[in-house]
């Protein structure tokens, strides 16, 4: 099992978290998403996966639910 962090700009409430979650769920690999939400700001968004994933998937996951991955 992996688990990296992701920088997510955009989310303000359990609704946005809820979003991405279910998004980054879709991924194959994927087993577990938490989020440290940072209403207004940077929320750290951790995946635990199989491997490591697609950073262009990752991205387009959290285009899908609405939100920005910030480049690190």
């Amino acid at each position: 099992m992996t688990t990296t962090t992701y920088s997510v700009s955009g989310m303000t409430c359990g609704h946005c978290t809820s979003a991405v979650t279910e998004e980054l769920s879709k991924l194959a690999g994927v087993q577990q998403v938490s989020i440290d939400l940072n209403a207004g700001g940077t929320s750290a968004v951790h995946v635990t996966s199989e491997g490591t994933l697609d950073d262009a998937a990752v991205r387009e996951a959290v285009d899908e639910a609405g939100y920005e991955l910030v480049a690190s």
